[in-house]
């Protein structure tokens, strides 16, 4: 299974965030620290916000910050939230459906394979996706020499 780009993104602003400290780092200054463009990232920091996941401040001193239930969210439940939860095929869509559908084996599997993906991800938090290595390393990235 392929994650979608913009939950790769917003797994890693969360994690981003979950290192952060003492700084509230701008919308655009996440942007250019994953190399994203501003818009993407914009939009997820928006839906992140939705689901009570992080802060957004606007003006002079705002920035984005994780809160409690950001730093314990379960990536399972984050990467349900922006994956959706519709088939791994789309045995119905399009001009021609597939003929094999009503006898199909393949889309069980699939469907229970694409849940044994999630549960594996639902005891894992976005607090433990930081633990030494990842959240020190986190903090190097969009870094310039020198800084």
């Amino acid at each position: 299974m392929r994650l979608l780009r913009s939950t790769d993104l917003a797994l890693r602003v969360l994690m981003r965030l979950a290192v952060a400290e003492e700084t509230s780092p701008t919308t655009r200054e996440v942007a250019a620290a994953m190399e994203v463009p501003y818009t993407h990232a914009a939009k997820v920091v928006a839906e992140l916000q939705h689901m009570g996941l992080l802060e957004a401040r606007r003006g002079r001193g705002g920035g984005l910050s994780l809160t409690e239930r950001g730093r314990t969210a379960s990536v399972g439940a984050v990467v349900r939230a922006f994956e959706g939860d519709g088939d791994v095929v789309d045995c119905e869509g399009g001009a021609t459906p597939c003929p094999l559908s009503p006898a199909c084996h393949l889309r069980g599997a699939l469907r229970r394979a694409q849940e044994a993906f999630f549960a594996s991800l639902d005891p894992l938090t976005i607090a433990e996706m930081v633990r030494t290595p990842t959240g020190p390393l986190l903090l190097t990235i969009g870094r310039g020499p020198g800084d």
